[in-house]
């Protein structure tokens, strides 16, 4: 199989070294050669990285390597069965580039975007034959996170749809199919788990560390919020918030936080610049957390609600199936359970008491119960996943 990839930044590098892997033909595009021999030589260090640990052997590295050419002409992808972009998230761009693209394939090429954020509809919009567009979101790092969400444009053919699910089962990657709604699932059903950490912290029941430790500790996430969004990069994980919030029609629950754009705005981007809700400077004292087991299971109560009530809305929304939304929170962001298993760990009831609690104090919409929630809970269901 011919793959073409367009853009070889750490994205498109990545998604190329998993096609490569699976034997596929692959196409590399840029527009700069500099950034295609960096492309080149960041796949030689990773390769050599994995024979070190034993991975692969001098023979694999060589074979991967051979099935990579890189190219700096759009039109030397026009033998691609499938194309996958990853450039930058502007919409004018990226249809401009399908275009392109489009005027060299033949019609049965499937031209898919690794889009986060923006619509499949529009992008397929954009061409003479809309039908063979799709969304392939891998997560970074591409060749080792598991998970794929696989997003049909309502313009989408049946036949696309079903190759591509083929395709990323073939790369030994978990495919989950996802409504083309903003922020498909995971950027959609995780944004409590950053959003209510902020609340939390802005309404000063706690600071940055005791929320991170009260989620890590008590909760078994890898990470704690204000360590993920350092690590993404407040610039990114604020843009993507407030990408979701404007898409949702600034519905409250997606609502940015004043506190991570003053942070961005000052340069504080988190481990990139060396500070954002911890200072990473050679003398940076160490933030201390206050391990109260009590409020940190309020914490950690209040944030976990949250989300199951953000993954019971997609539910209910049909984003996607009960399984597939598990699978994305389990393999595209490491949670420890899948949110619909937690709901049932924790009781449907539970969850609703929780989440009427929050609404009857603050009053917000923010903090509205899920129908589908308040549904099972009367009828005494538990998800079926």
């Amino acid at each position: 199989m011919n793959v073409g990839i367009i853009g070889c930044g750490t994205m498109g590098s990545g998604i190329a070294q998993v096609a490569a892997t699976a034997g596929c033909s692959v196409m590399v595009y840029d527009t700069k050669q500099k950034a295609l021999d960096n492309s080149k030589a960041k796949l030689e260090k990773v390769l050599l990285r994995l024979i070190e640990k034993g991975r692969i052997d001098e023979a694999e590295k060589n074979r991967i390597q051979g099935n990579i050419s890189y190219e700096n002409s759009l039109k030397e992808l026009a033998k691609a069965n499938l194309t996958i972009e990853a450039i930058v998230e502007n919409l004018e761009i990226k249809r401009k580039v399908f275009q392109e693209l489009e005027s060299y394939q033949t019609q049965d090429a499937i031209i898919a975007s690794n889009t986060s954020s923006l619509s499949i509809a529009s992008i397929a919009a954009s061409l003479k034959n809309p039908e063979r567009v799709i969304g392939v979101h891998f997560f970074n790092p591409a060749p080792l996170m598991p998970l794929v969400e696989i997003i049909p444009a309502i313009q989408t053919s049946k036949e696309v749809k079903e190759k591509v699910v083929k395709i990323i089962s073939d790369w030994k990657k978990v495919g989950v199919l996802a409504k083309d709604t903003p922020g498909f699932i995971v950027n959609r059903v995780a944004r409590p788990f950053y959003g209510e950490a902020l609340r939390i912290h802005e309404e000063g029941k706690a600071d940055f560390a005791t929320i991170d430790w009260a989620l890590k500790e008590l909760g078994g996430f890898r990470m704690g919020p204000f360590q993920l969004m350092d690590f993404i990069g407040n610039d990114v994980n604020y843009t993507v918030t407030e990408t979701v919030f404007k898409e949702f029609y600034f519905d409250p629950r997606y609502k940015p936080s004043f506190t991570q754009k003053r942070l961005a705005e000052a340069g504080y981007l988190g481990r990139k610049t060396g500070k954002g809700f911890y200072d990473y400077g050679e003398n940076a004292k160490k933030a201390t957390p206050t391990k109260d087991e009590k409020l940190g299971n309020e914490i950690l109560d209040r944030v976990l609600v949250m989300l199951i009530n953000e993954a019971a809305d997609a539910l209910f929304m049909n984003i996607a199936t009960a399984k597939d939304i598990d699978l994305a929170m389990t393999k595209g962001v490491n949670y420890p359970k899948g949110l619909l298993a937690w709901a049932n760990e924790k009781g449907i009831d539970w969850c609703v008491k929780k989440m009427d609690a929050l609404y009857n104090e603050y009053h917000e919409d923010r903090y509205r119960c899920s129908p589908l929630l308040r549904k099972m809970s009367k009828e005494g269901n538990k998800f079926n996943i």
